[in-house]
C-alpha cells in the first residue's frame, strides 16, 4: 500500500461520504459582535482566532439550553412530569451524538467532562495487562492516562506513522489499544485513521480516536472507519457547557471498575454492591450535566442540519488565504508534520523571528483585539519536535508558538487583520 493510497483512504473515510447539500444557513455564534480595548482606548470588534481552544458558543445550542432550563430538573430517577422530560431530553442527547459520528447501534455513548476525562474513563476500563501504543504528537488528553504505554516517535510521513503502528503492535503479546488523532491540535493536519484502524485491527488491537479537533469541521463517520472508540468535547464543538463524549464498543466499559462511585452506578447496594452492567449508567454516577449534554446534542443537529459541503469550503478557503499570507512574511515559519500540501482543518501554528510567542500574542491582541493561543497547546512533545532547534531550542523547556484557528464566525477580515498585523511586528524589527 503507498503512502498516497493509505492517506487518500483515510481521508475520504473521514468525510465518510460527499456531504449532503446545505439545507439551512450557516448558523451564527455568540459574541459576533463583542468589541474589545484595544492600546490607545479604543474599541475594535474582536478576532477571535482561538477556537482550537475553545469556540463561541452556537445561537441553536444557547437556544436549546434556554428552552431545556425552564423544565430543568433530575434524571433517571423522578416520576414527576418535568423529571421525565428532563430525562427525555438527555437520552434523545444520546441518540442525537450516536447518530453524528455514524455510530454502530449498539455502541455506549457515555457522557463525560471533555476530551481528556473521556480518555481517563476508558483508560480505566482497560482489561487487565493492556499495552497502549501511542504517538508523541498526541495532545497530552490522549498521551498521559495509559498505566502502560509505548510511545513512538513523530512519523515523517503518513506511511510511516502506519508503519510504526504495525511494527509496535506486532511486538505486543496480550490486549493492546492503538491511540491516535484525528486531526492534530498543533498542526491541523489530518492523520489516516482509516489505515491505523485497518492496522490495529489486524494485530487484535483496538483503536481509540481523539476527534476534538475533527468533529468541529468535518464529517466522522466511526462505523465506515471502523473504529473502537472516539471521544470529543463539547467546548470545541460549539457547546461550551461543560460536557464531553466517549463513544464505543461495550464490553471493556461493562467490565471495567466504575469511574465514580456513587448514586445511579448501581443496581443495589447492601453488604455487596452491585453495579449497573449497562456502560452508561455504570459510568455517569451522581447528577449528570443535563444541560451539557442537551447543548452537545444541538450542536450536533446544528452542524448536521447545516451540512460540511459550505462550512468545509469556507473554512479551506480562509485557511488557505491565512497560510499564503503567513508565508509571505519574512521570518515567519509554520509549524508542519507533513508539509504544506498536506490536508489540515482550520489550525495554523507559527513562530515569529525576533518575538517570543507570548509577546506575538500579547501584541496581537492589546494592539489589535486579535484573539490567539501561545504555548505548547497541551502537546509538549510535539512542539519541541517541531520546533527543534530552529528557533532557539527547547532545552529550558521555553520555546512554543502562536497558533490561529478559524471556525464558523470567523471571517476575511479576521484573517487578514492578523495577517498584517504579523507584518507589522516583523517590521518594527527591520
Amino acid at each position: 500500500m503507498s503512502t498516497l493510497t493509505i492517506f487518500h483512504s483515510a481521508h475520504d473515510a473521514a468525510e465518510a461520504a460527499p456531504a449532503a447539500t446545505t439545507s439551512r444557513p450557516i448558523p451564527a455564534v455568540l459574541g459576533a459582535d463583542l468589541e474589545v480595548p484595544v492600546k490607545g482606548g479604543r474599541l475594535v470588534g474582536y478576532a477571535n482566532l482561538d477556537y482550537a481552544a475553545s469556540a463561541p458558543c452556537l445561537e441553536p445550542v444557547s437556544a436549546a439550553v434556554a428552552a431545556a432550563l425552564p423544565a430543568y430538573s433530575s434524571v433517571h430517577r423522578g416520576a414527576g412530569y418535568a423529571s421525565q422530560l428532563t430525562t427525555a431530553r438527555y437520552e434523545q442527547a444520546r441518540h442525537t451524538v450516536r447518530a453524528f459520528v455514524g455510530a454502530r447501534p449498539d455502541d455506549a455513548v457515555i457522557f463525560t467532562r471533555n476530551t481528556t476525562d473521556a480518555t481517563n474513563l476508558l483508560a480505566g476500563c482497560l482489561p487487565s495487562g493492556t499495552t497502549t501504543v501511542v504517538f508523541d504528537t498526541e495532545h497530552h488528553a490522549s498521551l498521559l492516562p495509559w498505566p502502560e504505554a509505548v510511545r513512538l516517535a513523530p512519523p515523517a510521513f503518513p506511511g510511516e506513522a502506519v508503519r510504526a503502528a504495525d511494527e509496535a503492535l506486532a511486538a505486543i503479546d496480550g490486549p493492546k489499544l492503538l491511540v491516535v488523532t484525528a486531526a492534530s491540535n498543533v498542526t491541523g493536519e489530518l492523520w489516516p485513521i482509516a489505515a491505523l484502524a485497518h492496522i490495529a485491527h489486524r494485530h487484535g488491537a483496538r483503536i481509540l480516536v481523539d476527534a476534538a479537533q475533527l468533529v468541529p469541521h468535518r464529517k466522522l463517520n466511526l462505523t465506515a472507519l471502523d473504529l473502537d472508540y472516539v471521544a470529543f468535547s463539547g467546548h470545541k464543538l460549539y457547546a461550551p457547557f461543560g460536557a464531553g463524549v466517549l463513544i464505543g464498543r461495550r464490553d471493556w466499559l461493562a467490565e471495567g471498575k466504575p469511574y465514580l462511585a456513587g448514586g445511579g452506578a448501581v443496581r443495589s447496594v447492601a453488604e455487596d454492591v452491585e453495579w449497573h452492567d449497562d456502560p452508561e449508567p455504570r459510568h455517569e454516577a451522581g447528577t449528570p450535566n443535563v444541560l451539557g449534554a442537551i447543548a452537545l446534542a444541538a450542536a450536533c443537529d446544528a452542524l448536521t442540519a447545516t451540512g460540511w459541503t459550505e462550512l468545509v469550503a469556507e473554512e479551506e478557503r480562509l485557511i488557505a488565504r491565512l497560510r499564503a499570507g503567513l508565508a509571505s512574511i519574512a521570518g515567519v515559519r509554520e509549524l508542519s508534520l507533513w508539509g504544506d500540501d498536506h490536508p489540515r482543518v482550520g489550525i495554523v501554528s507559527f513562530t515569529v523571528a525576533g518575538y517570543t510567542a507570548r509577546e506575538v500574542a500579547e501584541a496581537l491582541s492589546g494592539e489589535y483585539g486579535i484573539g490567539v493561543r501561545d504555548g505548547k497547546f497541551c502537546a509538549h512533545p510535539f512542539v519541541r519536535h517541531l520546533l527543534g532547534s530552529a528557533d532557539g531550542g527547547c532545552e529550558d523547556d521555553t520555546a512554543s508558538a502562536v497558533r490561529a484557528s478559524i471556525g464558523i464566525g470567523s471571517t476575511q477580515e479576521h484573517v487578514d487583520r492578523l495577517i498584517e498585523a504579523v507584518r507589522d511586528l516583523v517590521t518594527r524589527l527591520a
